[in-house]
């Protein structure tokens, strides 16, 4: 005899480390040992989301994302990384030419705007060229640009998708060292800042093509590219840069050992990782 299937969804909904995966298949010799078993363990789960709750309302005051946000504007700040405000309304033809067409698979993950002219940003990247290309043309190298807000897509279901998520986004133009150097560089300051451990992989990228991908606990949460880049052309960016993305949400879920990333975003069901229906 197993845990119900109600049973099993509930146990899920209220454990927020992923602790209890194994036991949801036991095997019980009667209802009565089932019931308690259940009962023990649903009281144990729903005793940690209240603490969960209590520490953000009686303590802490804001999420894990308000506060990782706040540590990494203090590092990008130490390093002059200016911060910079730009729509989530993007232009179609802005994606276009980021080389994002009908035929790339992220094209199918857009939200896009009644008319088909504009959709919601899915990543910060054109705006950030946008920007670049003005301020290239009047500022002394190196510029150090961020922006931290919410992007959009149509994700996959599972643990580690959000269709809104928050991404930080830098990049560096004009650096002094070798772009690659220098991204090595700036993931280092942002991650030792942040007093986390990491690795850093190469991948490929649809966007684009070689990139560097960060990893906490085996899970991506980052991923950062270097320029001259042939998407430059489109935005008449002449200088060499160094660039990276990370998702907050997914940097807290792989950083804690939370079980799915929908605990720590945004949410009428969860708070900071807590459940709400406890």
């Amino acid at each position: 005899m197993q845990f119900t299937s109600g049973q099993r969804q509930r146990i899920r909904e209220l454990d927020i480390f992923g602790e209890y995966g194994e036991l949801l298949e036991g095997n019980f010799n009667s209802l009565e040992e089932r019931e308690k078993k259940f009962k023990d363990l649903e009281n144990e789960l729903a005793d940690k989301n209240h603490e969960q709750l209590k520490e953000l309302t009686g303590q802490k005051f804001k999420s894990d994302v308000r506060i990782y946000e706040d540590k990494l504007r203090k590092i990008l700040n130490q390093e002059n990384f200016t911060e910079v405000m730009t729509p989530i309304r993007l232009a179609r033809g802005k994606l276009e030419r980021m080389g994002i067409t009908s035929g790339d698979p992220l094209w199918q993950q857009i939200y896009w705007l009644q008319g088909g002219d504009y959709c919601l940003r899915p990543m910060h990247a054109p705006n950030l060229y946008e920007i670049l290309s003005r301020f290239e043309k009047n500022l002394e190298k190196p510029v150090r640009i961020f922006e931290v807000g919410s992007c959009f897509r149509k994700e996959s279901s599972g643990s580690q998708h959000l269709s809104e998520f928050t991404m930080l986004n830098l990049v560096e133009l004009g650096p002094v060292n070798e772009p690659i150097s220098r991204l090595e560089e700036i993931v280092e300051l942002i991650m030792d800042g942040m007093e986390i451990d990491y690795q850093m992989i190469g991948e490929k990228s649809s966007v684009y093509g070689e990139t560097v991908d960060v990893m906490v606990n085996d899970i991506e949460i980052g991923s950062g590219a270097v320029g001259p880049h042939e998407l430059d052309k489109a935005w008449d960016i002449k200088d060499s840069w160094a660039g990276i993305g990370i998702g907050l949400e997914r940097l807290i879920m792989a950083n804690k050992g939370i079980a799915s990333i929908s605990r720590v975003g945004r949410s009428l069901i969860y708070q900071d990782g807590a459940r709400l229906n406890i």
